[in-house]
This record gives structure tokens, sequence and C-alpha cells, in this order.
């Protein structure tokens, strides 16, 4: 299924005016970015949010959020989708959108790169 586009332009215009803003297409969906960190992507009819790796289960408690889990079997930490329970009131959709907003600011850790052994 492809991704709700309607649930895009939502998120369009809750992000217009943002600095650094861009769009790009992603795991078969639409992701925007916020100086080339994501801030919100939309796939099907969830939103993908990216949180810190130790914030995942207490925000997993929240109606609506669920782990993403792009290939099936292998979660991926620290990122979220946001099914229509969560996002469906306009609270409810402003609020997250504010806090995907903050977490593509936020300074990420480099896991920087292992030197290769022979």
């Amino acid at each position: 299924m492809p991704y709700n586009e309607a649930l895009a332009e939502k998120v369009r215009r809750a992000l217009a005016g943002t600095e650094g803003l861009t769009e790009k297409k992603m795991f078969g969906g639409v992701a925007f970015l916020v100086d080339g960190a994501m801030c919100v992507g939309v796939d099907k009819d969830d939103l993908i949010v990216r949180c810190a790796k130790e914030e995942t289960d207490a925000l997993l408690a929240q109606e609506g959020v669920r782990e993403f889990d792009l290939y099936g079997g292998r979660p991926m930490k620290g990122w979220l989708l946001l099914g229509p329970e969560a996002t469906g009131t306009a609270a409810g959709f402003t609020a997250w959108i504010d806090f995907a907003r903050g977490q593509a600011l936020r300074p990420q850790k480099s896991a920087g790169r292992r030197p290769k052994t022979p």
C-alpha cells in the first residue's frame, strides 16, 4: 500500500516554514528532514518518528505507538510508528509533530567507524 498522501500533506502544512526542511522518498513512503536529519516520515497511514533509545519503552506504552519494524522481525530501537490512534486528533497530531521536530534538532551521537581489521 502506498503512503497516505493526505497524511503527508498534513505533515507538510505542519512543518511549513521550518528552516532547513527537505522532503525525500524513503522506505516506500516520504520522509521530512530538517538540516539532513529525519524529522518525521509517512508510511502507509502511519507516521515514523525518531526517539532516544532509552525513551522507546515508555513511548511504546502510549496508545497507537508501536515499534518501527521495517523488514519484519528486527524492530529498530529509537524509531517508532504512530498509528491513527496516536495522531488522529488535532492535539495528538500536533504533539507528535512537535516531538519529532525536537528529535530532529537534537544532536545525534555518532557511532563512529571501527578500524578495519586486516
